[in-house]
């Protein structure tokens, strides 16, 4: 679907940290702004290739002249994906319009309504993974965590995805990344510009927001399910955060 898409249920929906069951593609191919990926906060310009596997928590920005397209890659494609997150640049001119390519192809698949469009697009989504594959063999990734602090915080990011609706607290999660949380925290803001504890109630609140507008869970297993120590407290967070109660958020939406 077009990036711009994405937003239009709120910015919530692409700026919040989250993590999605399945891996996806964003293609953007005209403006700029920042993605976090993997805890790490980088800038984006056109022709950029960032490629999210499934159960990696990141979040972008997008500005009203972003254009693009986020691809979903769903679940059974023909050959396994990349196994690890990827932010290209992509200068040459070839391999733009293939991806671009590519993309329509498999768009147009699932819009035509032909006999066996389904499996087509599955074998276009295979044929992008490749498109990945061979770009990621031929130019820099950067998101490959280059020091010490990248190292740390993206341990902490797949600590955080595992376990955000526990209720640890930043020192738990320090704890067991074997560092202080001063130490967490400064490593957060070096990367990301968010401290530690930005980062999680970030991924909480998402999914709670998620939750409140796309089922109909009522709050206080919400609050529970997301580790909050009372419906009153989550209220509070919540409010404190977005400006409304959990149910006027459910009501808006």
């Amino acid at each position: 679907m077009p990036i711009a898409r994405l937003a239009q249920g709120g910015r919530w929906r692409v700026e919040a940290l989250r993590a999605l069951p399945e891996a996806c593609l964003l293609w953007f191919t005209r403006g700029q702004g920042r993605v976090t990926l993997d805890g790490v906060t980088r800038g984006y310009g056109p022709h950029n290739a960032i490629f999210v596997p499934a159960g990696v928590i990141h979040g972008f920005e997008i500005a009203p002249q972003t254009i693009g397209f986020a691809v979903f890659f769903g679940f059974n494609l023909p050959d396994p994906l990349p196994g690890k997150a990827l932010h290209l640049r992509v200068r040459d001119a070839a391999p733009q319009v293939e991806l671009s390519a590519l993309i329509e192809a498999a768009s147009r698949e699932l819009d035509g309504g032909r006999p066996g469009a389904a499996r087509a697009a599955r074998f276009q989504l295979g044929l992008i993974g490749v498109w990945l594959e061979r770009q990621a063999a031929v130019q820099p990734n950067e998101v490959e965590a280059n020091d010490a602090a990248r190292r740390l915080v993206a341990r902490y990011s797949a600590l955080l995805e595992r376990d955000f609706r526990t209720g640890q607290g930043v020192g738990d999660y320090a704890a067991k990344l074997g560092v202080t949380a001063t130490h967490l925290t400064r490593s957060c803001r070096a990367t990301s510009g968010r401290a530690a504890l930005e980062m999680l109630h970030d991924r909480r609140l998402y999914e709670a927001r998620r939750l409140l507008s796309e089922t109909a869970t009522p709050v206080q297993e919400i609050a529970a399910g997301l580790g909050f120590s009372s419906a009153a407290y989550f209220t509070r967070a919540f409010h404190a955060a977005t400006g409304k109660t959990p149910s006027d958020f459910r009501r808006a939406g």
